[in-house]
């Protein structure tokens, strides 16, 4: 550690040895680049539903059923849930000061985010293969 970074910080941080988790720029990163898939995918997500909705129940069948509608439909979902999910960790970490609470949350977080996906991807899978 440098000498200018060292004068940076607190005495007590300087005593404990606290600094950077060093988590934070893939957090950044990885928020960014789910958010540029999103840009492009929930546009078209949108667009294309409301054309097979359009079609009634029969024409929204045949639409998740089509095999590229299916796959960008679950990408749609999984990087929207996964952008929901980081974002969320960060409220959690960044306003709850309690540590167990916080463990809690972060937990939840993660299986409501995965739960959800889950019964996406069964739903969309259980049209498109049947």
């Amino acid at each position: 550690m440098s000498k200018q970074q060292e004068s940076m910080r607190t005495p007590l941080g300087r005593v404990r040895g606290l600094g950077s988790a060093k988590h934070g720029a893939g957090h950044f990163v990885t928020q960014r680049v789910s958010a540029i898939a999103l840009i492009f995918l929930v546009p078209w997500f949108l667009i294309s539903l409301i054309a097979a909705v359009r079609g009634g129940y029969d024409g929204a069948l045949a639409w998740v059923a089509d095999p590229i509608n299916a796959v960008l439909t679950l990408l749609a979902v999984g990087a929207a849930l996964y952008h929901m999910r980081l974002g969320m960790q960060v409220v959690i970490e960044d306003y709850i000061a309690k540590h167990g609470t916080k463990a809690v949350l972060l937990i939840l977080n993660t299986f409501i985010c995965v739960g959800l996906f889950a019964a996406a991807a069964y739903a969309v899978l259980k049209i498109a293969i049947a």
